[in-house]
C-alpha cells in the first residue's frame, strides 16, 4: 500500500510548490514601486503593474534582430525577486552589489519551487537581464527605463503638475538607443514638454 501512495505524494508535493511558487510571485501585486511611493505619488503602481506593460511593450516590438519571445519572457522575470525582497531603489542606499546578492539568493528561493527545467530557465532568464549579457536584456533594460518616464508623466498629468517628476527623466538622460524607443521618448518629451509650456504659461497670465 505505501508505494502505491508515493507517485501521488511526489505529485501533490510538485503542485504544492508550485502553488506556493505562484504565491509569492502573486505578492508583486502587492509590491509598490518605491520611487513613487517616495515622491509621494497617490496609489503608486506596483511592480507587477510595471512589469506588465515592459511585457506588452516588449509583445508590439517590431524589430527582426531581436527575438521577440525572449525580450517577453526577461520582461516578465527582471523583477521577480521583488516578491521577497522588495523593490530596492536607488535612494535607499543599498550597495548595487548587496542588492544583487539579495536578489540572487531569492530567485535561487523562488525557483527552487519549479521542476528543474523550468528553475535553469527562469534563473537563467534573470541573470540574462542582470549581466546584460544579450542584445535583448540591453533592450528590456532600456524598455523597463522607458516604461518608468512614461509612467512618471502619467502621475504628472494626473495630479496636474506638469515637471514634477523631472528627476525621473534626469535618471535616463543617454541611456536610449534602440529607434522604436527613442522615438518613443521623443514623442512623449514633446507631449510633456507642451503641458509644461502651458502650464507655466498660464502663471504668468
Amino acid at each position: 500500500m505505501a508505494s502505491a501512495s508515493a507517485a501521488p505524494s511526489s505529485s501533490s508535493q510538485r503542485s504544492g510548490n508550485l502553488l506556493r511558487f505562484l504565491k509569492l510571485v502573486g505578492q508583486l501585486k502587492r509590491v509598490p514601486r518605491t520611487g513613487w511611493v517616495y515622491q509621494n505619488v497617490e496609489s503608486p503602481e506596483s511592480v507587477s503593474d510595471h512589469m506588465y506593460r515592459m511585457a506588452i511593450m516588449a509583445l508590439v516590438t517590431k524589430d527582426d534582430k531581436l527575438n521577440k519571445d525572449r525580450c517577453v519572457r526577461l520582461a516578465l522575470v527582471h523583477d521577480m525577486a521583488e516578491c521577497i525582497v522588495g523593490d530596492i531603489a536607488p535612494a535607499d542606499n543599498i550597495p548595487k552589489e548587496e542588492k544583487h546578492r539579495r536578489e540572487e539568493e531569492a530567485m535561487k528561493q523562488l525557483t527552487q519551487l519549479l521542476p528543474e527545467d523550468l528553475r535553469k530557465e527562469l534563473y537563467e532568464l534573470w541573470d540574462e537581464y542582470e549581466t546584460q549579457s544579450s542584445a535583448e536584456a540591453r533592450f528590456v533594460k532600456q524598455l523597463d527605463q522607458c516604461e518608468m518616464i512614461l509612467q512618471a508623466s502619467e502621475y504628472e498629468n494626473l495630479e496636474n503638475k506638469p515637471g514634477r517628476l523631472q528627476d525621473f527623466y534626469d535618471s535616463t538622460a543617454g541611456k536610449f538607443s534602440h529607434p522604436m524607443i527613442v522615438q518613443l521618448v521623443s514623442e512623449l518629451e514633446a507631449e510633456r514638454n507642451a503641458s509644461i509650456a502651458a502650464v507655466s504659461g498660464g502663471s504668468h497670465s
